[in-house]
């Protein structure tokens, strides 16, 4: 099916990658429209090569500049031709960890204004008219303070899009989703790295990889393993972020992960479409 249409928001480069690249991969391969919004350029990040260190020096545009780069690799490798920064590259700035000095850097996302973010991604909401949204859940997944704003500001652009109060054609999206990773799938994963770690060091807890959800928050069950490789061809492309060896992965901590191309999701807003015998929807445009 050659008309639908899937916009994502997600915060930095490499984030896209990371939680649903399989699931890009997968729907670009089908023929869906899939577009990407990247919030900021990812300044703050930390560079695990050393021969890309001199990056992390220069935090006014070196970084950020390359990382856009490998963002570029990315989309290729999982086949997304349409890929924009939200008001255009650099507008938001990345905010670094919460907690941290740049959390208040004047024009860092955390700072934005939610109304005014919101109004430029109902810009491209409207331009793409996208059926599904995915974006992160209301503690943008491990509590980083550019996933938390992406979240509001998606939530607050999927219903300014529909607004007649604002010039434009109005778009309804029917439906939103939050990545979703639930405790039974890291607990099991855990487990396997505990046990072949390969080069990175092993996870003690799920929480050294993220903080999970319970099972019963996940409503949709995307499976990309078809498309396995095209995601860790994109983790690849972001190597000043991310390490790949073989089946698993490490950022800048060093804390092994599995490349899984089954990826999960939270319904936000809209409603569940046709579930599976385990009460699970298996396609985000169902």
């Amino acid at each position: 099916m050659t008309d639908r249409r899937l916009l994502l928001v997600h915060a930095h480069p490499d984030d896209e990658t990371i939680v649903t690249g399989a699931t890009m991969a997968k729907y670009a391969a089908e023929g869906a429209r899939v577009t990407l919004v990247t919030c900021t350029l990812g300044e703050e990040g930390e560079v695990i090569p050393a021969g890309l260190a001199h990056l992390a020096a220069d935090r006014e545009d070196a970084l950020g500049a390359h990382r856009a780069g490998e963002l570029q690799g990315a989309c290729a490798a999982l086949g997304v031709r349409d890929h924009r920064f939200l008001g255009g590259p650099g507008r938001y700035r990345d905010s670094g960890m919460m907690g941290a000095a740049t959390n208040d850097r004047p024009g860092c996302f955390w700072r934005a204004d939610v109304e005014a973010a919101a109004l430029r991604l109902a810009e491209v909401i409207r331009a793409v008219r996208p059926d599904v949204m995915v974006t992160y859940d209301d503690n943008g997944g491990y509590g980083h303070p550019d996933h938390i704003q992406a979240h509001r500001v998606a939530l607050r652009a999927f219903d300014r899009a529909a607004e007649r109060t604002l010039p434009g054609a109005p778009w309804s999206v029917r439906k939103l989703y939050a990545i979703a990773h639930p405790f039974s799938v890291l607990t099991e994963s855990v487990r396997r790295l505990r046990a072949a770690p390969g080069p990175f060091t092993a996870p003690e807890t799920i929480a050294d990889i993220t903080p999970g959800v319970p099972d019963s928050a996940v409503t949709t069950r995307i499976d990309a393993s078809a498309h396995w490789a095209a995601k860790a061809m994109a983790l690849r492309a972001h190597a000043t972020q991310v390490a790949v060896e073989g089946g698993l992965f490490a950022l800048s901590n060093g804390i092994a992960q599995e490349i899984d191309a089954v990826e999960r999701f939270t319904l936000l807003r809209g409603r569940i479409g046709r579930r599976g015998a385990d009460g699970i929807e298996t396609d985000l445009f169902a």
